[in-house]
């Protein structure tokens, strides 16, 4: 029988591990942080001057072998941050900041200017009605503070890896990858802003998705600095905007709206999630959270009003147990609702495809 795992024997582990360009370990250069254990699984953080960025993964490989090597440690994965902003070189003229890796040929956001409106069940039955319609979608989802995406799929194991790749879950057809997946569902995420942004861009980066159509981004509730440089560097093909109906919901849902303008990434329509609420023993509609107020909006801003989605027992059930309402009851109201909803969604990927390029003569 192996002995137990602990903090102690990993932080001896690392402390084999040399930081670049200073002749200390990563334990006494404080580099090492968000340690985590869960059932032989280790995962932490590594934080360098990216001045050393060249030296990074050299490094990285040596403390997740190094931690590897204990007794009982099935696996060690390790996430690179910088600890220290540096002045980054302006591009070359004409040239934008550098995107992030493209794994699917169109990335849509998942949107809400709060939580708590059901953003990310919306997300994972989008998601998996864009899979019914053919495409071959993923999920990631980027909620690094609140993942959720291993509930919706029931799924509570950590991804395998092949080289220096993470290969992504799947479940019911879908592609998908979470920072729950990794991380013990108990333990909070106890990040700085760089750390996070680091995890996002190796979740898009270091995952081996494969031949994607669609790939489903369920974005963190807010518009900060998190969603802002996804929304930048992204290669958004657009956004969904998933309110309530009620004013308090709208007025963030129209900063998360603004934050995509500004960016100039495409607003591709407003879902009113909570809609309303039918009585299952008399039939009769209840507007909860007042009806209507998303629509209203869309119409205002003259954008795409996608479909209302109500406040149902089943819906939330289904997502509880890890098999969405797609999945669990294919054929419902609710089902069809989703799927008539991706279809908006991928005719208007399509004319974006079909778009003619402008001539501009001089």
């Amino acid at each position: 029988m192996s002995d137990k795992i602990t903090e102690e024997k990993i932080y001896q582990a690392l402390a084999s591990v040399p930081m670049p360009g200073n002749g200390q370990n990563i334990v006494s250069a404080n580099a090492v942080s968000g340690l985590v254990i869960k059932d032989g699984h280790i995962a932490f953080s590594l934080e360098i001057d990216p001045a050393l960025a060249g030296q990074a993964d050299q490094m990285r490989r040596q403390a997740e072998d190094a931690v590897a090597r204990l007794d009982g440690v099935l696996s060690a994965s390790a996430m690179l941050t910088a600890h220290k902003k540096q002045p980054a070189a302006p591009p070359p003229a004409g040239q934008a900041e550098r995107p992030m890796h493209q794994p699917a040929r169109h990335l849509i956001a998942v949107a809400s200017g709060k939580g708590g409106v059901g953003k990310s069940t919306t997300a994972i039955n989008l998601a998996l009605a864009m899979s019914a319609r053919g495409l071959k979608t993923g999920i990631l989802d980027a909620d690094i503070y609140g993942p959720s995406l291993p509930r919706l799929l029931g799924l509570d194991k950590k991804p395998q890896a092949e080289g220096k790749k993470i290969i992504p879950h799947e479940k019911y057809g879908l592609q998908a990858m979470s920072i729950g997946f990794l991380l013990d569902a108990e333990s909070p995420t106890i990040w700085r802003g760089p750390m996070v942004m680091s995890a996002l861009e190796q979740m898009l980066r270091d995952v081996a998705w494969q031949g994607l159509d669609a790939l489903i981004i369920d974005m963190p509730p807010g518009t900060g600095d998190a969603q802002l440089t996804l929304a930048q560097r992204a290669r958004l093909a657009g956004a969904v905007i998933v309110s309530t109906p009620q004013d308090l919901a709208l007025i963030d849902a129209r900063k998360g709206l603004n934050m995509f303008r500004r960016v100039e990434v495409p607003v591709l329509g407003i879902i009113e999630n909570m809609s309303y609420f039918l009585c299952p023993d008399c039939g009769s509609r209840h507007d909860i959270f007042a009806s209507g107020g998303a629509e209203a909006e869309a119409n205002r801003l003259e954008l795409p009003f996608l479909g209302a989605i109500p406040l149902d027992m089943e819906i939330r059930q289904a997502s509880d147990a890890g098999t969405p309402i797609l999945i669990s009851q294919p054929d419902s109201p609710h089902s069809q609702s989703y799927l008539a909803i991706a279809d908006q969604l991928i005719a208007q990927l399509d004319e974006q495809q079909i778009a003619a390029p402008k001539i501009i003569l001089e």
